[in-house]
């Protein structure tokens, strides 16, 4: 008898509060046996304990993986291929994985490059949408993130480019901003859009920040850091 392929589930989790967490994304993680989640280099798995705060996890087998934070294209397509492998493994037996991410899958998500590697190999891969940090970022701040005109940008804070990018008109989402934020905060300041930025660190866990005024920045403020330039 012909074993039927497990589905490739990559599940958005939110940015750190576990009452975000979508209906969807529950159930999702409920039908699956196999719960795959990233790990730090310290063992840390925040995905999983978000998710683990929302609902229990017995008889779930946990799959951690290790992902690199090298920017050598090499590197990182190495550590994306043995994941994949990982949890090709599962699949192939019939197992249904839910890949866990933190905020939206589809926005700077790990999940993007093993869903590509897993479909071109024949598996079925579905996306379970979860609530993007800088949307909760937005609400802890209080404010609306575009108006029936404008426009919103959604820009990494370690691109080259950035300072160019800040010209675009309307508002600036600055993600994954953590130790590039000191150099963010520059070109923010040469722009003279310094005094109209906000940040949150950590939003939604135990250990969030808000900082409303960059001016007195650590310079230390740690990776999931995502600042809004309201114009």
């Amino acid at each position: 008898m012909e074993v039927r392929n497990g589905v490739f589930y990559g599940v958005g989790v939110g940015p750190g509060d576990p009452e975000l967490l979508t209906l969807k994304a529950l159930r999702t993680l409920e039908r699956c046996p196999v719960i795959a989640a990233p790990r730090t280099r310290s063992g840390e798995m925040l995905a999983l304990d978000i998710v683990h705060q929302a609902m229990s996890l017995e008889g779930k087998t946990i799959l951690p993986l290790n992902f690199t934070m090298s920017r050598d294209p090499a590197v990182l397509r190495a550590s994306h291929l043995r994941a994949s492998e990982d949890i090709a493994a599962h699949l192939s037996a019939g197992r249904d994985v839910a890949m866990l991410n933190l905020g939206d899958v589809s926005i700077y998500a790990t999940f993007g490059y093993l869903m590509d590697i897993l479909t071109g190999s024949g598996y079925e891969a579905v996306m379970v949408p979860g609530v993007p940090s800088f949307c909760a970022v937005a609400a802890r701040l209080g404010v609306s993130l575009t108006t029936a005109s404008s426009p919103l940008h959604i820009l990494p804070a370690s691109r080259d480019a950035l300072e160019e990018q800040l010209s675009l008109p309307g508002t600036k989402v600055l993600m994954k901003s953590g130790k590039q934020l000191p150099q963010a905060a520059e070109a923010l300041r040469r722009k003279g859009l310094l005094e109209k930025a906000a940040m949150v660190r950590d939003c939604g866990l135990p250990t969030e920040q808000v900082c409303r005024d960059l001016q007195h920045l650590r310079s230390e403020t740690g990776y999931f850091a995502t600042v809004i330039v309201k114009e």
